[in-house]
């Protein structure tokens, strides 16, 4: 039975990661083709946790896991570490006796219990003496009522957690409101500021970025480039010499490492390096997300029969979140940087197959599965899209340790 996970990063007032919600299906049409719905459920969650490593899917963080009532009841729960775990209850999962015993016994065991959906009754407050968060849905629920709930909730000590946050004013009013957790595409979606200018050191590394995509790379000029950026020289020299190559030899000098690498590869990890140094002031997450794009993108791309446009892929997915980097529209970014224009008419809407791979990707990220009905892993391959998502995962982290840090 495949299993196909997605995962949704949970942030705090702070926009560091507190954990994910992670999406459990039996296949890309978004049913489950089981007599018995709640046992398939189980069944498909409880084999994502002892076939693949739940460290790997959150970083250490995490995971919160969707809770129909049926599955509750029969305490599987209790198979999942109470440290990694937060039992996420769903809307339909009514208070009575039963719910509320396996509740009691979730909490003497030391788990965490969210309540999703939330709309406050009065027939939910014995559920709340044993939630820990409470989800609210910000688009659905209205701004008098999502400040009220704060009020209502906060002497039972229970921490609120805003659903589908859209942009930073979303966000900024959810803080204000005493909400703790936020959960959203706030981060990937920043408001347009007309007008406003791109910091020094962002424009630094910008300028960067146009240099490396011009049509005939200088590699002189390169080298010359990063030998006057310390950072930059330590960050190459570290990655070079790091596991992902395994060289016999230390690498010293940039002109080595530039040499080395080749210019596809180059302009690829400078293009990850200068996102990084543009996103300091941006949740880590940012970054992360957008590596792992880019490697599931450039990983794609033999099964749309774009073998031999991988690495359009990989930039395709590395430049698909630059808007919130530098809080500018996209389109504004794309028109000054000179990369291929299928790239760039991919990122902007332009229908092809490079399009086709990003909205994949996207779909997949945000556990869209109504939108991937169409099969991509050719028949009797043991690879899935999970199994090729989890690969893009652990590259991704180990590429931004690799990457990451500068003296």
């Amino acid at each position: 039975m495949e299993t196909f996970i997605a995962r949704q990063p949970i942030f705090d007032a702070q926009r560091k990661v507190y954990g994910y919600e992670l999406f459990f299906r039996s296949g890309l049409e978004n049913v489950f083709r089981h007599s018995d719905p709640s046992q398939a459920t189980s069944k498909v969650m409880v084999d994502s946790f002892f076939l693949f490593n739940l460290k790997d899917l959150t970083g250490g963080k995490r995971a919160f896991i969707n809770v129909p009532r049926d599955i509750l009841l029969k305490e599987y729960m209790f198979f999942l570490p109470k440290e990694q775990v937060v039992v996420e209850l769903l809307e339909t999962v009514e208070p009575d006796p039963e719910v509320l015993q396996a509740c009691q016994k979730l909490k003497q065991a030391g788990y965490l219990i969210a309540v999703d959906d939330f709309v406050y009754e009065e027939k939910y407050e014995p559920l709340l003496e044993f939630a820990d968060l409470v989800k609210v849905d910000f688009l659905a629920t209205p701004e008098p009522a999502r400040k009220a709930l704060f009020k209502k909730l906060f002497p039972l000590r229970v921490r609120l957690v805003a659903e589908k946050v859209e942009t930073d004013q979303m966000l900024q009013e959810g803080i204000a409101n005493g909400y703790s957790f936020f959960q959203g595409y706030f981060f990937s979606k920043p408001a347009i500021i007309v007008g406003k200018d791109i910091p020094g050191f962002k424009a630094h590394y910008f300028q960067l970025l146009k240099e490396i995509h011009r049509a005939e790379m200088d590699l002189k000029r390169l080298e010359e480039i990063i030998k006057k950026e310390v950072g930059l020289t330590y960050k190459l020299l570290r990655y070079i010499n790091s596991a992902f190559f395994s060289l016999r030899s230390k690498i010293t000098s940039v002109r080595q490492a530039l040499v080395l690498l080749g210019e596809r590869t180059i302009k690829n990890w400078i293009s990850f390096v200068a996102l990084a140094s543009m996103g300091a002031d941006k949740a880590e997450e940012l970054l992360i997300l957008t590596i792992v794009r880019a490697r599931f993108c450039e990983m794609l791309a033999p099964y749309f029969n774009l073998s031999d446009r991988k690495e359009d892929s990989f930039l395709m997915g590395l430049f698909s979140l630059i808007d919130a980097f530098l809080d500018r529209p996209l389109s504004e970014i794309l028109a000054e940087i000179p990369i291929d224009d299928p790239i760039k008419l991919a990122l902007l809407g332009e229908p092809g197959r490079l399009r086709e791979i990003y909205q994949y990707t996207l779909s997949y990220e945000k556990a869209a599965w109504g939108n991937l009905d169409k099969p991509i892993i050719p028949p009797g391959e043991e690879t899935t899209p999970f199994s090729l998502y989890l690969e893009a995962l652990k590259w991704g982290q180990a590429f931004y340790s690799e990457t990451k840090g500068a003296p």
